[in-house]
């Protein structure tokens, strides 16, 4: 099981983080939700080793991390099934990987597409591409920062809906950072609400163990950023 442990992150005199705890249950998707600039993408950071902490405790994320960042990062001069096999050089031989990157384009129905280059593809598109470029590559956890930011409300149903697909075709220990409460509710099992900085950790909703309905607990939520 992945956890962090009271994390704490300065930048010069400026508190970002402050004993920031979590537990990401195995094989479940975790949603961070806080208010923009409170420092959820720098808790990534830390997380995938980008950036070092203060000080703090990290377990269970010495394994391959897939990320999905809030822009696509797709090679323009590569087409689909390239920016899908660039990434899985290091881990499959040349005939594992076109197997592998077929057989997932069949199964979410974007085998059309495995010739279009970034350039053709719609916005919605190349973060869909960016999101199972990440569920192909063999990873336990995959993080997502805010991946549907960009989106019109309906390209960012479409991709809810893809990565629900996805989440059934293969088990991912998923962590989603969000500042969209209908998205978290959609996506999470779990729900960490961050406070603004210096962000602790404000509360943990654990969706199995909730009765209210969809509309109840996003005012339950929203009362937790007043």
């Amino acid at each position: 099981m992945e956890q962090v442990k009271k994390i704490n992150k300065y930048y010069d005199d400026l508190k970002v983080l402050e004993d920031i705890s979590i537990t990401f249950p195995k094989d479940k998707t975790t949603c961070i939700l806080g208010p923009s600039g409170c420092g959820k993408t720098t808790l990534l950071n830390i997380m995938s080793g980008i950036i070092e902490m203060d000080s703090g405790e990290i377990k269970g994320f010495e394994e391959d991390i897939s990320f999905v960042f809030q822009e696509d990062r797709l090679m323009d001069w590569k087409n689909v099934m390239d920016n899908i096999e660039f990434v899985l050089k290091s881990k499959m031989d040349k005939r594992q990987r076109k197997l592998t990157i077929d057989r997932y384009l069949k199964l979410v129905n974007l085998e059309e597409y495995r010739y279009y280059y970034p350039r053709e593809l719609s916005g919605g598109m190349r973060q869909k591409i960016s999101i199972l470029r990440a569920f192909i590559y063999p990873s336990k956890i995959l993080i997502m920062d805010e991946p549907f930011k960009s989106l019109d409300i309906r390209s960012k149903q479409v991709l809810v809906d893809f990565f629900k697909k996805l989440r059934i075709i293969e088990n991912r220990t998923c962590i989603i950072v969000t500042h969209d409460i209908e998205e978290a509710i959609a996506l999470g099992d779990k729900i960490v609400i961050l406070t603004d900085k210096p962000t602790k950790v404000k509360k943990v909703i654990d969706l199995k163990e909730v009765e209210e309905n969809r509309y109840e607990l996003k005012k339950i939520i929203e009362e937790q950023f007043i």
